[in-house]
């Protein structure tokens, strides 16, 4: 691999899968969403700086990096027009795999430290997505019919809207995570950790009719079914839903009630905004949700901007006279 502007950073011969860097890396990753996303990245990255379209960053000497080189790579990313956010998942993913380099004894600490000290992109932009008001909701669930699948969607979609659950969270959910006693489901995010999330009583009535359905079986709380309304199963386990299968369930259900597309953060925005326009603390408000930072979750507090909004309202524009 060579870099641009700085031809043979990386050109040597591969490394064994056995001491590959990549790979320590995503085997360390325990979330099979994790290691798809940073997958992704290290490929994206490998094939930003090879030029070869068909590049992964498999057997990669990423251990021959050095600052010079990152720094570059930083400015190749913010070049590409993406969000700070999704350039910094790209860094992550770049110090990460340097970091197992070193592991490995392929890299010197003292490099892989000034290799890696490379300052984050900084961006202030509004949450994405948009908010999804309640007849939307309400609309979505009476489009859930009373198959097998009508009842499983309806319960996912109410413990979306009542929990604001990531995708992946929501696909990775068990049976034993749910606890119908104390009204809340045991979610694992982002690096793994774990928070409670609570479900209102609708929700539980909801989630219950489909566990009627579904069974005692444990597993995957939410499930794939064939056309004949059975639990995709693995090993005698209902397998999770994928991100995508969740996406495509809340297309569909909004396409049938004849609203207008809605994703998965659509509903975690809205349940955000909803918390802080309740007047919950912005403290509780991160720790359901699973945001890392509280200012993180203060980009979704609706209130200001009305603030803002009402503000101008109290100003008059002048009736249009002529001038003396």
């Amino acid at each position: 691999m060579s870099l641009p502007a700085v031809p043979g950073a990386m050109a040597a011969p591969a490394v064994e899968p056995a001491r590959d860097p990549y790979h320590v890396y995503l085997d360390s990753l325990t979330s099979p969403e994790s290691r798809r996303t940073m997958r992704g990245c290290l490929d994206r990255l490998a094939r930003l700086l090879t030029g070869d379209e068909s590049a992964t960053g498999e057997g990669q000497p990423w251990h021959l990096l050095r600052y010079e080189h990152t720094v570059r790579i930083r400015t190749l990313l913010t070049g590409q027009g993406w969000s700070a956010a999704y350039v910094n998942k790209h860094l992550v993913a770049l110090r990460r795999v340097m970091k197992e380099a070193w592991r490995l004894g392929q890299v010197s600490a003292e490099d892989l430290a000034r290799a890696t000290d490379l300052a984050p992109v900084r961006q202030h932009r509004l949450p994405s997505g948009h908010h999804v008001p309640p007849e939307v909701v309400g609309a979505a669930l009476s489009a859930c019919d009373d198959s097998p699948a009508g009842v499983r969607d309806a319960a996912l979609i109410a413990v979306l809207y009542s929990t604001g659950c990531r995708r992946a969270e929501l696909g990775s959910l068990t049976l034993a995570d749910y606890d119908p006693g104390a009204r809340s489901l045991r979610v694992r995010g982002k690096r793994d950790k774990e928070r409670l999330v609570y479900l209102t009583t609708d929700a539980i009535g909801l989630v219950e009719r489909w566990l009627a359905v579904r069974g005692p079986a444990p597993g995957a709380l939410f499930s794939p079914l064939s056309v004949a309304g059975r639990l995709r199963a693995r090993d005698g386990r209902p397998v999770g839903l994928t991100g995508q299968g969740i996406a495509d369930i809340l297309a569909r259900r909004l396409s049938a009630a004849g609203a207008a597309p809605r994703t998965a953060h659509d509903f975690r925005r809205t349940f955000i905004g909803e918390l802080l326009d309740a007047g919950v603390d912005l403290a509780t408000a991160q720790a359901l949700v699973g945001h890392s930072s509280p200012a993180t979750t203060a980009r979704y507090d609706r209130r200001p901007e009305r603030t803002r909004r009402d503000a101008v309202d109290r100003l008059r524009l002048p009736a249009p006279r002529p001038l003396a």
